[in-house]
């Protein structure tokens, strides 16, 4: 390999995701690096990082931590971090977040920021989440399933894996709360409101909005919006609209994200199911 082809392979991109449409910026990282070693720092917030290739040593609290596939590292804000390969033939890759610390502790009860006495968290489910939320969310930053996503998977990890004692998962009056939720979200399908803003309407947590929706409804509330706007699509698209139209009044991002999403609930992309049930108007 040329040295022109490895200094290619390195590469950092950032995305800002939303916590909902008004919601909290939420910084996400796609990194792959050969060489590169970061100077000593720290962040506000936490760093929540998910290895996907490769390994990476970190100058941590005083030693040495090292990652490697399908490891979640956790640094606590304010904590000074430097991180570099951890050999020299792999370099490493990696997906992160920075978090604020109320995203970690929604769902669990303890006192100030949830503390972790280990900076690395072998948990292969909670990492392929993270991945996957990731993944999805740098590509297509859609704040109410950002907002779905994101502060579940951080409690789930403060809730497994920091000091903190998780709080009940009960929430009185589930089925009401839900229902009022999907109605709000139906209402309001083009914009709808932030999780936080419902949550607050609701006098509960933005974690017990989410459980309560989950737990009568079977899924989060971004997925069902999605099916939601995919049906009204359906009618739309009967009606001789353009995909790219519906997409816009139905209130998904772009035709992408309607298509991404018409896919996962139909199995066809739109301009697939406009043409056939054209087809059989004639």
């Amino acid at each position: 390999m040329s040295r022109e082809q490895a200094v290619s392979r390195e590469q950092a991109l950032w995305t800002r995701a939303r916590l909902g449409r008004c919601g909290p910026p939420l910084d996400l990282l796609t990194a792959r690096f050969d060489k590169h070693v970061y100077a000593p720092h720290a962040h506000d917030e936490f760093t929540v990082g998910v290895c996907v290739g490769g390994s990476e040593i970190i100058d941590y609290r005083g030693g040495h931590i090292r990652s490697g596939p399908g490891a979640i590292v956790v640094l606590a804000p304010g904590e000074m971090h430097t991180g570099g390969p951890g050999n020299d033939t792999d370099g490493y890759a990696y997906r992160a977040l920075y978090a604020a610390p109320g995203l970690l502790g929604d769902g669990a009860l303890g006192t100030g920021v949830p503390h972790f006495r280990d900076a690395v968290v072998d948990d292969p489910e909670l990492a392929a989440a993270l991945r996957r939320a990731h993944t999805e969310l740098a590509a297509c930053p859609d704040p109410l399933e950002a907002e779905s996503r994101f502060p579940w998977l951080l409690t789930a990890l403060a809730r497994r894996h920091s000091t903190a004692r998780a709080v009940t998962d009960t929430v009185p009056g589930a089925d009401r709360i839900a229902h009022t939720v999907r109605d709000r979200l139906a209402d309001e399908l083009v914009e709808p409101p932030s999780l936080a803003e419902m949550a607050a309407d609701l006098d509960l947590s933005r974690y017990q909005l989410l459980r309560a929706f989950r737990t009568t409804m079977g899924i989060p509330p971004y997925a069902w919006l999605a099916q939601h706007r995919v049906a009204r699509a359906r009618g739309l698209l009967e009606a001789g609209l353009r995909p790219a139209e519906v997409a816009t009044l139905v209130g998904f991002a772009d035709q992408a994200h309607l298509t991404r999403w018409f896919r996962r609930v139909l199995g066809v992309t739109p301009a697939a199911y406009r043409n056939s049930v054209q087809d059989g108007l004639r």
